[in-house]
């Protein structure tokens, strides 16, 4: 199993330590509270496309500072769904305490990989951790897919699947709220190996929280392809696990990711606020990704990195 090491790069305005040799990084030196300068924006960017997922320490931000943050990055996003804080739809409020039944997070997902164009990224913000437990782990869905035998990649490269959402509902107990964003409840049709749209890595994306069938599969091969796939991300040498402090920030990149909040702090209280970032539609693309992952891409000049919002 070879997923290559990630190269580490200098930055002139913030400091960068990976922990891993696959994925994610935390990011020191920054207020993200404040507006970031065009050249820390810039390498924050390019450390989250380096290392799918970044983590900040003692962070202090207010509701409208965690949007601003956010929208340096691209519009926000309206979860289709799930309730959210009064007077600010674009926040997820994530709670967890004595009371809880279940919580936000619980098993291996993109977030709305069920909406026709997915987020991009996520920015989970926490004022209140327990003091033992409550970590999130990080799949990074590069080493994945560069993991699968050459055949498989093959394969994989020529399907589909559906992704959806209402089944959560009825399957986890999750009160949806009356307002649909949509009207109903979102599905889509993806690409199973999508392509980065600003590194043009090749990522897998299928997931078993929203991931139903395998279009063109009859239902066993579909079920028997995807639980290959559901366990394929559970690999330790794809990931990375956060442990969270009080005021810790999480950013990560939902285009070549999954996470799974671990729930093994009750009865103890986790609390914060989600802002997520609006991507584009997933796409396949057969060009070839060796320069992606190769050192000379890891500047991203070259892929058509989008003037900042």
């Amino acid at each position: 199993m070879n997923q290559g090491c990630l190269k580490i790069m200098d930055y002139e305005t913030i400091s960068v330590k990976p922990l891993t040799a696959v994925i994610g990084a935390e990011i020191g030196g920054v207020d993200i509270s404040q507006p970031l300068s065009n050249q820390t924006f810039t390498e924050v960017h390019d450390a989250l496309m380096l290392y799918q997922v970044v983590f900040f320490r003692d962070q202090h931000m207010s509701l409208e500072q965690h949007k601003t943050f956010g929208r340096q990055f691209g519009e926000l996003h309206v979860h289709p769904s799930s309730p959210n804080l009064e007077g600010h739809p674009e926040i997820l409020k994530i709670h967890a305490d004595e009371n809880s039944k279940r919580v936000a997070g619980h098993g291996w997902h993109s977030d709305v990989s069920c909406d026709t164009e997915p987020p991009m990224g996520s920015i989970l913000y926490l004022t209140d951790t327990p003091e033992i437990g409550g970590d999130t782990m990080f799949s990074s869905m590069y080493a994945a897919y560069e993991a699968l035998s050459p055949a498989m990649k093959v394969f994989l490269e020529g399907l589909s699947a559906e992704h959806a959402s209402e089944h959560l509902y009825h399957r986890q107990g999750f009160q949806p709220r009356d307002d649909l964003r949509d009207g109903e409840f979102p599905h889509a049709i993806h690409p199973m190996i999508r392509t980065h749209p600003v590194t043009r890595r090749k990522a897998l994306y299928v997931n078993s929280g929203f991931t139903r069938r395998i279009v063109g599969l009859e239902r066993k091969e579909s079920e028997t392809l995807l639980e290959f796939l559901f366990d394929h991300v559970r690999t330790p040498e794809f990931h990375v696990r956060f442990a969270w402090e009080d005021n810790s920030v999480a950013f990560w990149d939902n285009r070549c990711t999954q996470h799974h909040a671990l729930w093994d702090y009750f009865p103890q209280v986790r609390s914060g606020f989600r802002v997520t970032i609006r991507g584009d539609k997933p796409f396949y693309s057969a060009q070839d990704d060796s320069d992606a992952r190769s050192g000379s891409a890891l500047r991203l000049s070259g892929y058509g990195l989008k003037s900042r919002p």
